[in-house]
């Protein structure tokens, strides 16, 4: 096994690349690391690099047909206010793909990328004179 890099690293299946770059660096904070479009990008955000792989990339031809659509599976990014980040979003057009969920250790909300990849909007509750919660 190699050594832990700098960042932790997630791929996404996208149906474009550039759309999922563009969709990413405007709207959720990511900067472009890498382009080798239309085939692949990678952005990055804090330690996440997400790796956007587009069909003509080895890493979208080496999924299964099986697998091939967007799973439940998402990232996470954890925000200061969720309600402000839903306003700041849903002006520039983006849809959610739920509702805010509240629970014992804050809120979140769905979106979703161009090619229906889930991402989780979080804001850790907040409890007087206690740490931060853990992401749940």
């Amino acid at each position: 096994m190699t050594a832990p890099e700098k960042y932790a690293s997630v791929r996404y299946l996208v149906d474009d690349v550039q759309t999922a770059v563009d969709f990413y660096t405007n709207h959720l904070g990511f900067t472009l690391s890498t382009s080798a479009a239309p085939a692949f990008a990678d952005v990055v955000r804090g330690p996440l690099r997400l790796l956007l792989s587009g069909p003509a990339s080895s890493g979208a031809r080496a999924t299964p047909d099986d697998a091939t659509t967007a799973g439940r599976n998402r990232i996470h990014l954890v925000v200061d206010d969720l309600d402000a980040e839903i306003n700041r979003l849903r002006s520039t057009g983006v849809s959610f793909r739920s509702d805010v969920v509240t629970g014992p250790g804050g809120r979140q909300i769905l979106l979703t990328d161009p090619a229906g990849n889930l991402i989780e909007l979080f804001q850790p509750a907040h409890r007087p004179g206690a740490p931060t919660p853990a992401t749940p």
